[in-house]
């Protein structure tokens, strides 16, 4: 994936460490988010996305976190938002996202 606007560097890539159980978005090859989740029957709960330092502030962890609730709802399993970003960024998005909201439970 490939991100241009003022706010991102040009080369962002994301994708799904499943051996980590995380989420992970790097720039120019260095990691700079990453969403952890547990895996269970039918639900997938996140419950932790970092962003590190020297990535704050310009918006990765929504494209990150974005990604990875696209990937959840494509497989077929159901949204746990215990973290307090993934939450949050699910709320706010009521009318673009109420896939995730339904797939959540909200």
């Amino acid at each position: 994936m490939s991100e241009t606007s003022e706010s991102f560097h040009t080369d962002v890539a994301v994708s799904h460490n499943h051996e980590l159980h995380r989420y992970e978005l790097t720039v120019a090859g260095t990691l700079a988010v990453f969403a952890d989740y547990t895996d269970a029957p039918g639900h997938v709960d996140f419950v932790h996305t970092e962003t590190l330092p020297g990535y704050q502030g310009a918006g990765l962890a929504k494209v990150l976190v974005r990604y990875a609730l696209d990937d959840v709802v494509a497989s077929g399993k159901r949204i746990v938002p215990s973290c307090p970003f993934v939450a949050s960024f699910v709320q706010q998005h009521p009318a673009e996202f109420a896939q995730y909201a339904d797939a959540a439970g909200a």
